[in-house]
């Protein structure tokens, strides 16, 4: 009785493993036709890119090249034999968003960190409504502050600049990174700030001593969040800048609006994948990160 008892178990157990298998690779296979799905433009972008026009206009779209030809990269970057594509080329407006993104995100990710320590760690009369303003910010639409932006843009003596570019990035990602750091700092048990204030350390001592070195993971998501909304801005770099002052994103569609003689899919690509690379890379090189900062405020405590 014994046995078919242990047999019978077997049985069962042995059925469930085989259902657990059979949902397990159903899953796997979906999640990979999703992946396929998702990618297919980012292969067409980039094996485009690499064929010549004459292999474009008669060959398939998800063809492979006949001849690997990196010269529309060259041209969607620096041009081609010293005339530009269509008067414009990525190279300075490349550097133009460099020199935008890395001190927007540092000046915002910053103030984001102080504005948050002290609506969690320094309470004060009104701090509630401090913080439900910064939130409300969060939901403004870009188009709505572009007439005032731009008003103030022109008074401070800024307008098409980087710095001005700066500015605005800067100012609407401070609701997005004190909404970040708010909710990480709350986390963190008061017990730590009142030690430090009985060893008679003051509201920057502590902010640079105790709380920033244990805020990598936030940090990773705001430089992450931050980082990728400024480099695909289009709205903003096209109504605060034109000319030299451009980001990539700008220059970007001008360069496939621009009419041609010829239609250079494969440099447009080129271009568009070029514009892509950083944000491309910053997702590589930190993603994992990103989902442990934005779960390691999730629990006080």
């Amino acid at each position: 009785m014994q046995t078919l008892d242990f047999q019978k178990m077997e049985n069962i157990e042995r059925s469930a493993s085989r259902k657990r298998t059979f949902y397990r690779w159903l899953l796997f296979i979906t999640l990979g036709i999703f992946a396929l799905y998702y990618l297919a433009p980012l292969y067409v972008m980039i094996i485009t890119s690499l064929k010549s026009m004459e292999e474009i206009r008669q060959g398939n779209l998800m063809t492979l090249p006949g001849e690997i030809i990196f010269d529309s990269w060259k041209t969607a970057w620096s041009g081609r034999d010293g005339i530009d594509a269509g008067n414009v080329f990525l190279r300075p407006f490349f550097w133009n968003s460099i020199k935008m993104v890395v001190p927007a995100v540092a000046i915002s990710t910053f103030f984001g960190a102080l504005n948050g320590y002290a609506l969690t760690k320094w309470r004060f009369r009104g701090d509630n409504l401090v913080f439900l303003l910064f939130l409300f910010g969060c939901f403004i639409p870009y188009q709505a502050i572009l007439l005032p932006m731009a008003r103030t843009l022109g008074l401070l003596g800024i307008s098409n600049s980087i710095s001005g570019l700066v500015l605005v990035h800067t100012v609407y990602g401070l609701s997005f990174t004190t909404l970040f750091f708010r909710n990480y700092y709350i986390s963190i048990p008061d017990e730590m700030i009142k030690a430090a204030r009985i060893d008679g350390a003051g509201f920057f001592k502590i902010f640079f001593k105790v709380l920033l070195p244990i805020s990598a993971p936030i940090i990773v998501v705001t430089v992450i969040w931050q980082f990728t909304g400024i480099w695909n801005d289009f709205l903003f770099g096209s109504s605060f800048s034109f000319g030299e002052a451009a980001p990539i994103q700008v220059a970007l569609n001008n360069m496939v609006l621009t009419s041609t003689s010829v239609k250079e899919y494969n440099v447009d690509m080129a271009a568009a994948f070029i514009a892509g690379i950083p944000t491309l890379l910053v997702y590589v090189l930190a993603g994992k990160y990103f989902i442990r900062g934005l779960t390691a405020g999730s629990v006080k405590g």
